[in-house]
């Protein structure tokens, strides 16, 4: 065994497998327009759902979609109504006397379970 070599390929540095037959997915280039006026371009799914604004992968700075014709695409936040609070909800449930006598009560309820511990 020791007179003859092993031979074979260099592994992990070539791929067995080519690119016959495979059918790639259909892509769609954004271009994005930075504060500092250069562009780059990202490149999505056909069908993904393609975002107002993307950080470069060069500069770190983020861009704003461009249209087709190089203006920038108006963004649809301004649309977006302000998230409810706890309190907001609470309000539409009860009124606030309502939630002023709940309070007390409870205040009450603690204050007296708190003296019962300290005696």
């Amino acid at each position: 065994m020791a007179d003859r070599s092993l031979r074979g390929m260099r592994l992990g540095s070539q791929s067995l497998q080519s690119e016959e037959g495979v059918v790639f997915s259909p892509r769609t280039v954004a271009r994005y327009l930075s504060d500092d006026g250069s562009t780059f371009e990202v490149t999505f799914a056909e069908e993904a759902e393609i975002p107002e604004t993307w950080t470069s992968p060069k500069s770190g700075k983020e861009g704003v979609l461009l249209e087709s014709d190089g203006t920038p695409v108006q963004s649809s936040q301004a649309e977006a109504k302000a998230p409810r609070t706890h309190w907001d909800m609470l309000l539409e449930r009860r009124t606030r006397a309502e939630l002023e006598e709940l309070l007390e009560e409870r205040l009450q309820y603690l204050r007296a379970r708190r003296g019962k511990i300290a005696s």
